[in-house]
């Protein structure tokens, strides 16, 4: 049976709460000490393989309403878990203020030590530190919000019923990726009063929405189709705007206030999640790197003897492990191997770098602070950008990238390989992967056509030649119809000539 005496962990499947809090105290020192981490304080909580299901149907949240998608997910993962077809995470965190962490009452002695240190400390520490999160997210507000948001709903359920309130959520979801600002125009803002606020704003959007509406005329004036009228009807309606869900919930013309709400809470979960999707690489290759620094640092100190040692090397290779492009297990990059790799090498260039290094990155080859440089890339990039600063000729040849070309139309062209003169093809091209803006369609409101039906007009700027599918496309502009009250349209433009290759239109379901 697996023990901690005196503080040492042993392999095995024994553990208490004594043991947990004492090797806990071991993480903490290790990290806050010894390589300076800044983490929000931990809140472990022990869960069952069926409460951790629950915890992936959620999305990871503690708290949320209650939807359909939720339960359908549950009951896919329970069912490919009880067939063996895949496992379950050892831990789950949440960034909040305090973070929670959410570890597997199955996991051995070793694994309890070894997700702490990923997530009650990597993670955590990125979550903490990272600007994206900083500027995008409110840690401190998020459980009390998703409180709000849960009983909101609930009582939305009670009193309009709850047909009425899954189709908001149906179009809401359908829409979630557009309910996203990319860029830092406004100011989030706290979450922590958002229940407060909330009756509130619910009266003022009411009352600057039917201002607006009975200001702007249906049938054209004289000088209605001139410049300046255009110009004037895009400021009243804050257009173009990407952001779909914060235009439906500020400018619809026929939803209700409770409505309104819940695309806002919508809107604000989508959010929220916004930067783990630009950062998972980071986040998790963080995550590794903090926890392969402890896990030895215990092993170093004796606090972890040769067996656990061995069970956290077993399972710490396998979560690396990058399949080859030719091996009929490779799917795309492994986040987890790819952002371990490049935090092992910036650490490997301050520490022992090659003249090759020192031409490539001058600013820190040699510099001897690894963890310093670490923690200054944690806080500054993400994904994308990560890569194009930091990845390396030597990683380049390590994990034998090479770029490919493919027009759709003449054979693939391989038109940069791991030699001087690709190194930087392959790095643009492999960031370029991780950029979210090449990744995800483009898509903006820019017009409402006040004259005559207003029909709402959406364009997507078309990149590299990759147009939406048909199907969704038709599927989603249905659920944006039933939210606008009246027919919508999405153009589809080449992004380099606004040429319009596809024309999609859409009109709400008969009441």
């Amino acid at each position: 049976m697996g023990e901690v005496l005196d503080g040492r962990i042993s392999s095995g499947t024994d553990w208490d709460f004594d043991r947990l809090r004492r090797i806990y105290g071991h993480i903490e020192q290790i990290a806050l000490g010894e390589m300076g981490l800044d983490v929000y304080p931990n809140q472990i909580e022990v869960i069952t393989a069926e409460q951790m299901l629950d915890a992936y149907s959620s999305i990871g949240m503690p708290l949320m309403y209650r939807h359909w998608s939720f339960g359908k997910r549950f009951a896919r993962d329970e069912a490919l878990y009880r067939h063996g077809l895949r496992s379950l995470a050892y831990e789950i965190v949440i960034n909040s203020d305090p973070c929670i962490c959410y570890i597997m009452e199955e996991n051995t002695m070793a694994m309890q030590a070894l997700v702490l240190a990923h997530a009650a400390f990597g993670h955590n520490h990125f979550f903490k530190s990272n600007n994206l999160f900083r500027q995008w997210t409110d840690a401190g507000g998020i459980l009390d919000y998703m409180e709000f948001a849960k009983g909101y709903v609930a009582r939305c359920e009670e009193q309009y019923g709850e047909a009425a309130v899954e189709r908001v959520l149906d179009a809401a979801h359908a829409l979630m990726n557009q309910g996203v600002s990319r860029y830092p125009r406004r100011k989030v803002p706290s979450l922590q009063d958002e229940a407060k606020r909330a009756a509130e704003r619910r009266a003022e959007q009411e009352r600057s929405f039917n201002d607006l509406w009975r200001t702007l005329p249906l049938k054209p004036t004289a000088g209605e189709r001139s410049t300046a009228a255009v110009a004037e009807r895009h400021r009243l309606l804050g257009l173009p705007e990407e952001n779909v869900l914060y235009f439906l919930e500020k400018t619809a013309p026929l939803l209700k206030p409770w409505e309104r709400e819940i695309l806002r809470i919508v809107r604000h979960i989508a959010q929220y999640f916004y930067p783990q999707k630009q950062t998972r690489m980071m986040n998790e290759g963080c995550a590794t790197f903090v926890h392969y620094q402890i896990m030895n640092r215990l092993h170093e100190t004796r606090r972890l003897d040769d067996g656990a040692m061995l069970e956290f090397l077993h399972s710490h290779t396998s979560v690396v492990f990058q399949p080859a492009f030719d091996d009929r297990r490779y799917s795309d990059f492994n986040p987890y191997a790819l952002g371990f790799a490049m935090m092992q090498d910036i650490k490997r260039i301050c520490e022992t770098p090659e003249e090759e290094d020192r031409v490539w990155f001058p600013d820190f080859a040699g510099r001897g602070d690894a963890l310093g440089v670490l923690r200054e890339a944690w806080s500054n990039y993400r994904d994308e950008s990560f890569i194009r600063q930091y990845l390396s000729p030597a990683l380049i040849r390590k994990f034998k990238l090479f770029s490919v070309f493919d027009d759709g139309e003449s054979d693939l062209l391989v038109n940069a390989i791991h030699n001087e003169r690709g190194y930087r093809a392959i790095r643009a091209s492999l960031a370029d992967t991780f950029d979210l803006v090449r990744q995800e369609p483009e898509i903006e409101i820019v017009d409402v056509d006040l004259e005559r039906d207003r029909r709402l007009m959406l364009r997507h700027r078309v990149h590299s030649g990759i147009t939406l599918e048909a199907r969704d496309t038709e599927a989603v502009l249905r659920h944006l119809a039933e939210l606008w009250g009246y027919e919508v349209r999405l153009v589809e433009v080449d992004a380099t000539s606004d040429r319009v290759l596809k024309t999609f239109d859409a009109a709400p379901a008969a009441r």
